[in-house]
């Protein structure tokens, strides 16, 4: 599968992809207009972006006990759940006279409940697209993503010039249910895929033997720890440019939107597996020019440049999904997306605190030396992955049986069942 309009045929691609703009438009407005509402009720900062990027912080914590939901559910009714779940907290902390405390309770259940979403989203994507098509309609999604959110901040500015911040959440919350209408209708109902109930045990053990071979963690930490450092830099477009940084931010995004375009749309598969390395690198040198006074035109130059570099995040994925069977794929991808949450508010939070004591363009020159670190480093670790998926692609039938200690079935390197005897 190589263009777009093949994509598109497929009948359940449709609704999911206006479903997931759907969902980031709600989850745009409401986060804006919560910031803004909780701002002018405490003058806090600290409190407004808490209430903006709050449901991250839980969705770490919904990461490490929940996440065994996201294959042990039915994933229409797991996803149009989530989205009903978004569209009642906004109308919930619309409610005139709310105390903060209850608002705060209200944001972190969002978050716990949103911490499914992505593992169900794309663990159905793959069900959904040809095993050939997922890097296409990944890119897609994330192409709608970046496009809703620059979308959604603005019209979410729009409103709240003109409507108060609690009309501008009763908005999102139609878009939310929307969403939740749009799935219900246009999915497809699908057992889980996996029996079983889900459990924080179940949700432990599966993130440890996701996290237990050198090749698999090599491709987490590679998709983690580079890409928030980087986003430690983005953190700091403000003190480095306050004139200049809304610009910073639109040529940020934009080259992360071409990247995902070429490497979705345009490169085949031989081809996306010899660029990582080059994508990967490509994300952080140009940081490393912001030590300099760089001129506005040029510093966004650099930053398009760089993020055009996330797109080895998406081709690693590909390789996650090669490297984990059918049965954990749901929690592999929330384990990836949930994780990269955190190490972006892990890199933002070290990036402002070196700019505490550095000037903000040698700061970001040190956070980008740490992700070109980060990424030499698993680099060994990722050259092992990239010859076990080769292995896996080889046309040969005697694939290599995977043991993990303890009981249970036997897996082989796509981590299908297979057969219970041992093999010597």
């Amino acid at each position: 599968m190589r263009t777009y309009r093949e994509l598109f045929r497929v009948p359940e691609f449709t609704p999911l992809f206006v479903a997931t703009c759907a969902h980031v438009a709600s989850t745009t407005l409401t986060g804006l207009a919560l910031a803004t509402l909780v701002y002018a009720r405490t003058d806090s900062p600290l409190l407004a972006a808490l209430a903006m990027f709050g449901p991250s912080f839980a969705e770490l914590i919904g990461a490490t006990t929940l996440l065994s939901v996201a294959d042990r559910v039915r994933p229409r009714t797991a996803l149009a759940l989530v989205a009903l779940a978004g569209g009642a907290a906004g109308l919930a902390l619309a409610t005139p006279g709310m105390p903060l405390g209850a608002m705060f309770a209200v944001i972190s259940a969002l978050g716990l409940v949103s911490s499914l979403g992505s593992g169900v989203r794309y663990g159905l994507l793959n069900e959904i697209v040809p095993r050939d098509g997922y890097v296409l309609g990944r890119s897609v999604l994330n192409i709608s993503n970046g496009a809703m959110q620059i979308a959604g901040f603005a019209l979410g500015g729009l409103l709240l010039a003109v409507v108060p911040p609690r009309t501008t959440l009763i908005i999102g919350s139609a878009l939310a249910f929307g969403a939740a209408l749009i799935l219900r209708l246009g999915l497809s109902a699908r057992p889980p895929r996996v029996a079983g109930r889900p459990s924080i045990a179940v949700t432990w053990r599966v993130n440890r033997h996701l996290l237990s071979t050198p090749a698999r963690r090599a491709v987490y930490l590679s998709m983690w720890v580079p890409n928030g450092l980087v986003v430690g830099c983005e953190a700091l477009f403000v003190p480095y440019a306050p004139q200049a940084a809304g610009a910073l931010f639109v040529a940020a995004a934009l080259g992360m939107l071409s990247g995902d375009l070429a490497a979705g749309r345009f490169l085949p598969p031989r081809a996306r597996r010899r660029v990582v390395t080059p994508l990967r690198f490509l994300l952080a040198l140009p940081f490393l020019l912001f030590a300099l006074p760089l001129s506005p035109p040029v510093a966004a130059g650099a930053a398009a440049v760089a993020s055009i570099g996330f797109a080895s995040t998406l081709l690693l994925q590909e390789r996650l999904i090669e490297l984990v069977g059918e049965e954990v794929r749901g929690q592999a991808l929330g384990l990836q997306a949930t994780g990269m949450k955190a190490m972006q508010a892990v890199g933002s939070t070290l990036a402002g605190l070196t700019a505490q004591y550095l000037p903000a363009g040698v700061a970001m020159a040190l956070m980008a030396l740490a992700s070109l670190a980060a990424t030499a480093a698993l680099s060994p670790g990722l050259r092992v992955a990239a010859a076990l998926t080769r292995e896996i692609h080889r046309p040969r039938g005697d694939i290599r049986i995977y043991a993990p200690a303890g009981p249970g079935p036997k897996v082989d390197l796509l981590g299908h069942a297979a057969a219970r005897q041992e093999q010597q």
